[in-house]
């Protein structure tokens, strides 16, 4: 899989140390600042492209060619956007991200072609309409049009889960645990990673199912 990320300091670093930890991800990294891009390649020990993501001959520099994913992570509203549709109309690029300063602009980028538009103020205002349904310790953080739902379980001493696999759990519903945060760190488990207390579950389902999800889950043990 191929994964451009645009831009972006802390948001750029964080995606490239995640998605390194997966088997079989290219990663094109453009970044508009000389001085990060060499932070970031020296951190990561990956290449870094210098330029400036919204235009047309650095995409293609830098080989944006043919990508499964971009990812648009700079301080402008209005250039992430011309980078996701750059992307996807002129370098065939199959899925466009970005992130959005001005939560107006959710709604309206969505329109304009890009697949995931993200806005921290927009998901602070989802997540409290779904505070009166959702426990205090559950942040929860909808997208693709509420088809399926992210849930962050922070896992306490007692969770039955505690301690086991993720596959000698039997969940009562279809879902998929996308990352553990432990610490520091940042997993992308597989059957066999064991649950540790204070672990973070981030948790892919419907809606309809997130309930009795959240419920197996925080069963104690006896």
């Amino acid at each position: 899989m191929k994964i451009v990320i645009a831009g972006g300091h802390n948001e750029a670093d964080f995606l490239i140390r995640m998605f390194k930890k997966q088997r079989h991800v290219n990663l094109v990294v453009i970044n508009a600042e000389t001085d990060y891009c060499r932070r970031l390649s020296s951190s990561h020990n990956i290449p870094v492209y210098a330029g400036d993501p919204s235009k047309t001959y650095v995409l293609s520099d830098a080989g944006a060619e043919g990508a499964d994913v971009a990812i648009a992570l700079t301080r402008r509203d209005a250039d992430n956007l011309v980078i996701c549709q750059l992307a996807k109309k002129t370098f065939g690029v199959k899925k466009t991200v970005c992130i959005v300063h001005d939560p107006k602009n959710v709604d309206v980028f969505k329109a304009m072609g890009v697949d995931t538009v993200i806005s921290s103020a927009y998901l602070v205002a989802q997540t409290i309409e779904r505070a009166s349904s959702i426990e205090n310790l559950i942040k929860t953080l909808s997208v693709e049009d509420e088809k399926i739902v992210l849930t962050e379980l922070k896992m306490a001493e007692d969770y039955a889960l505690v301690g086991k696999a993720l596959m000698d759990f039997k969940s009562p519903v279809n879902m998929n645990v996308s990352c553990i945060m432990r610490k520091e760190e940042v997993i992308i488990p597989d059957g066999r990673t064991v649950i540790e207390k204070g672990d973070t579950l981030v948790i892919i389902s419907t809606p309809k199912d997130q309930a009795e999800l959240v419920a197996a889950i925080q069963k104690r043990r006896v």
